[in-house]
């Protein structure tokens, strides 16, 4: 599942000059945790969200402490944001963007790794859409008969470029198990270690087996004769 299956379209965003006070109403009027900021031209230059509000809020009124830390996930609030008044000081910068075309998987773990609950979309340089959190928890929750499509006819046949009908998919509640002959062995590690990423699977159970052993040491050998 790409990111384009995912993201929302109608993107609301703001300059790095609209004030504090505006993107807090922006937020609460679109019911929306985080707002893009982009220059004129429409490049993403960062990400406002409800976190530097609270940074902002909690400095204002005196709260340094406990409070704030818990509000901000136990971060460490940057000076900056404590004292900012408009969006382009406040928002966390660069952005961490994403193309449409990436996966749901990659999303994910860049979300993890940067420690974000929103991606920008980008294509080229465009803004284009915003993919969050909940959005790729929306896309795990998914029928067993979407998860078994997904997997026989994007990762076997147009990813693996294995022939349909080659291997057989079972899907009960997230769980895949996958059963058939496939012409090399790296060819089931490729279908195993793809399926295993398919937004919606809990787990791969692969009972996969092969004409040629073309990870094995004495196949790697007698290629080695032949070149």
């Amino acid at each position: 599942m790409k990111i384009q299956d995912l993201m929302t379209t109608d993107v609301r965003s703001v300059g790095p000059g609209v004030s504090l006070k505006d993107v807090a109403a922006l937020l609460i009027e679109h019911r929306i945790s985080g707002l893009p900021v982009c220059d004129p031209e429409g490049r993403v230059l960062g990400v406002v969200s409800e976190a530097d509000i609270v940074a902002k809020a909690g400095r204002e009124s005196g709260r340094s402490g406990g409070l704030l830390g818990w509000l901000t996930d136990g971060r460490e609030v940057e000076e900056r944001k404590t004292t900012a008044r408009t969006a382009g000081e406040a928002m966390t910068a660069p952005a961490i963007t994403i193309g449409p075309l990436t996966s749901a998987h990659a999303a994910a773990r860049l979300m993890i790794e940067h420690a974000v609950n929103r991606l920008p979309v980008i294509r080229g340089e465009e803004l284009v859409g915003i993919v969050t959190r909940a959005d790729l928890v929306r896309a795990f929750y998914r029928t067993d008969a979407e998860i078994e499509r997904e997997v026989r006819e994007d990762v076997i046949v147009r990813t693996a470029l294995v022939p349909p009908g080659l291997v057989t998919v079972a899907v009960d509640h997230g769980e895949v198990t996958l059963e058939g002959r496939v012409d090399r062995r790296s060819d089931a590690r490729v279908i195993e270690n793809l399926a295993v990423r398919v937004p919606g699977v809990v787990g791969v159970t692969s009972k996969l087996t092969w004409r040629v052993d073309d990870q094995s040491r004495k196949y790697r050998r007698e290629l080695a004769r032949t070149l």
